[in-house]
């Protein structure tokens, strides 16, 4: 692994346990091995840093989920919910929802990042409700759009929940009632 993606790495799991504001080039430097100067080479500043890691965090999710696009909607949003039960496995929370809990301290160039991670996400779900509705394997009570809308929020609510409650229970329940909800 070269230096930068040594860099990612941990910098993305300390957005994910601790925030933006948890952390300092400091930290980074510490465990990497390195001078903060070092760091600065690579990435000028913190926001720097940060809005790369939301460009490469955005271009995984979308890589994992297009290449589940032609599974059947259950499997694909098996799937997706799996994404959001790794990182209570993992004991993180998604770094766009953590991100998203501090976009008022954010410098506003990362605003538009974090708008194209959950746009993102919305489009694919809601083409994945329609396929599943459209092949009978899906009940809306709502619009695709809607429902999508509905599936992200309770998924990064009850990430959040889960880890103040130190358990995954809240995390669970609400699978089961989004499952429950859809079929």
């Amino acid at each position: 692994m070269n230096m930068k993606e040594k860099i990612f790495e941990i910098a993305q799991r300390l957005i994910q346990q601790r925030g933006v504001n948890g952390f300092s080039y400091a930290d980074i430097a510490k465990e990497v091995g390195v001078s903060k100067p070092s760091l600065h080479h690579h990435f000028a500043t913190k926001t720097d840093l940060i809005a790369r890691l939301m460009e490469r965090y955005t271009e995984q999710l979308t890589e994992y989920l297009e290449s589940r696009t032609n599974l059947s909607a259950q499997e694909a949003l098996n799937a997706y919910f799996n994404l959001y039960r790794q990182n209570i496995e993992n004991e993180r929370v998604c770094m766009g929802g953590m991100l998203s809990t501090e976009v008022l301290t954010l410098d506003p160039c990362i605003h538009p990042l974090l708008s194209r991670f959950f746009n993102y996400q919305q489009e694919w779900l809601t083409a994945i409700l329609k396929k599943g509705q459209s092949d009978g394997e899906l009940k809306l009570t709502k619009t695709a759009e809607q429902q999508a809308c509905l599936i992200i929020a309770a998924l990064q609510g009850a990430l959040i929940i889960s880890r103040a409650a130190g358990n995954s229970t809240f995390f669970n329940q609400s699978i089961t009632g989004l499952y429950t909800e859809l079929t």
